[in-house]
């Protein structure tokens, strides 16, 4: 079965443009060390009346929208092998110099084993 690393992230709405840009590098960077799948996703439909809504999991404010997002490898060895790739990476470390468009200190992460796939 694959393996998932998720992402949850708060955006101020007005850096979006830049958050895109951002991981749209970072995105061809994973795949081209091999990763299966890479996903980045603005919250559009956080209005829900079951469980809790995204943005009072994240805290956001006002100006601010969530981000989902998540990369797909074919095992966690696979995920550890592709990430020690992707760190050591020059493009990244570029893109992690200067100002993100978001607070990393408000992103949460973490490897899932996936456990059903239909």
């Amino acid at each position: 079965m694959s393996y998932v690393d998720g992402f949850v992230m708060v955006v101020p709405k007005k850096n979006l443009a830049a958050y895109k840009r951002l991981s749209t590098r970072a995105g061809k960077v994973w795949r081209e060390h091999g990763a299966l799948d890479y996903r980045e996703c603005a919250g559009d439909d956080l209005k829900v009346k079951f469980g809790v809504p995204f943005p009072k999991l994240a805290g956001t404010k006002a100006g601010e929208t969530v981000v989902f997002s998540y990369i797909v490898y074919k095992s966690r060895a696979h995920r550890d092998k592709v990430n020690a790739k992707v760190m050591a990476d020059k493009r990244i470390a570029a893109s992690m110099a200067g100002d993100m468009p978001f607070d990393p200190k408000r992103m949460a992460y973490g490897g899932f084993k996936t456990i059903v796939a239909v």
